[in-house]
């Protein structure tokens, strides 16, 4: 045999004898008596709290809207720091939702081909790219994002500035009341990216620095059930 084939043999040697339901049944159940119990409940205004609170710490800028404020609240930030061009999804409702509110000096711009026919266009012209987080983990300040055709990695990995949406009602606690409150074990997802802040590294002369990896700013635009009245007191940045 070669060493591949050796390899190859040690791997099959070793592997795990199969496991019954059963006894997946009770490991599962285990792990949630493990969380459960050290796990505070907490009402929809302390994951809100905690979310952003976490997202702050880590140089996150964290907007408060309703559902009918956080298009015009976005639009009005992105006038203000002149951003030019926002990589968005127009397929979604938030997306054209948002593709609305904008103010005449921002230009949308879907990603609809692929990467290697904008490449240019896509590094050197986006200012910003717009996406809806699949839902937040509160007590890190995590955003969880599905990407898919429409609304790929790329979306907020390569512009300086990523925008992301998240409603109050998909936070949870932790990535275990996460995993267990979106059956992931009925189905893992194939793609999830979880983003706790913009790109930094300490990589270079152990000096912290941003944008390095991805995009130097993080808006976070938290979607709460509640009035327009009172989403205003929120529309500042934390």
């Amino acid at each position: 045999m070669n060493a591949r084939e050796r390899m190859l043999g040690r791997l099959r040697a070793a592997a795990p004898a199969a496991v019954s339901s059963d006894a997946l049944k009770q490991l599962d159940d285990s792990i949630d008596l493990h969380y459960d119990s050290r796990r505070v409940t907490q009402p929809a205004q302390a994951l809100i709290e905690s979310m952003q609170s976490a997202l702050t710490a880590s140089h996150a800028e964290v907007f408060r809207a309703s559902e009918r404020t956080w298009a015009a609240l976005i639009a009005q930030r992105l006038r203000e720091s002149n951003v030019k061009r926002l990589l968005l999804d127009t397929s979604l409702a938030e997306g054209a939702a948002l593709q609305q509110a904008l103010p005449s000096s921002v230009t949308a711009r879907n990603y609809d081909q692929p990467i290697e026919n904008w490449k240019a266009e896509l590094f050197e012209t986006i200012d910003a790219g717009f996406t809806v987080a699949r839902s937040g983990l509160a007590a890190t300040g995590t955003l969880i994002v599905t990407p898919d055709a429409g609304s790929p990695r790329t979306m907020s990995l390569v512009p300086p500035l990523h925008i992301a949406l998240v409603y109050a009602h998909s936070l949870h606690a932790d990535l275990h009341a996460a995993m267990r409150a979106e059956h992931w074990q009925a189905g893992m997802p194939t793609n999830l990216v979880m983003i706790s802040g913009p790109s930094k590294t300490s990589d270079i002369q152990q000096t912290l620095a941003y944008g390095a990896h991805g995009p130097r700013e993080l808006w976070v635009v938290i979607v709460e059930p509640q009035t327009d009245e009172s989403a205003a007191t929120h529309g500042d940045a934390a």
